[in-house]
């Protein structure tokens, strides 16, 4: 991935971009209900973005059925487009997904996925926008 350019903006900026619903997934750490997020069913080949900044973020082939309720993946776009921090909320320890962009929360990724990798990123599709492939 070439070099990130940072987007910052004020709480005020972030809250007039994004629906309340963005707003409290992607600045606030919240998480949507288990089977009730956009994009649990996408099935077109397409990427999803950063509903924040717009970064591509993981793609439809990389995505599968968890059978959890939110949308999975076994891995992001490319190397670099995900961070990784140690979480401690609710008496957990787990590994928080975040946009390298804007810092965006997109969920955690945990050690029970699909083979080869054995990686889940189990996100919250209310922090994506999706722009299917042309022809879908």
């Amino acid at each position: 991935m070439k070099a990130i350019q940072k987007v910052i903006k004020s709480d005020a900026e972030w809250r007039a971009l994004l629906t309340p619903e963005q707003y409290r997934v992607l600045r606030e750490h919240g998480t949507e209900c288990a089977f009730t997020g956009p994009f649990l069913e996408e099935k077109r080949t397409g990427t999803f973005h950063c509903a924040g900044c717009d970064t591509g973020l993981f793609r439809t082939d990389g995505k599968y059925e968890s059978g959890t309720g939110w949308p999975s993946f076994f891995e992001p776009v490319e190397e670099g487009v995900v961070s990784y921090h140690e979480d401690r909320s609710y008496g957990m320890r787990r590994i928080e997904i975040r946009c390298a962009v804007c810092d965006g929360h997109l969920g955690h990724v945990f050690p029970d996925g699909p083979k080869p990798k054995g990686r889940r990123y189990c996100t919250n599709g209310a922090a994506f926008t999706f722009r299917a492939d042309p022809g879908e």
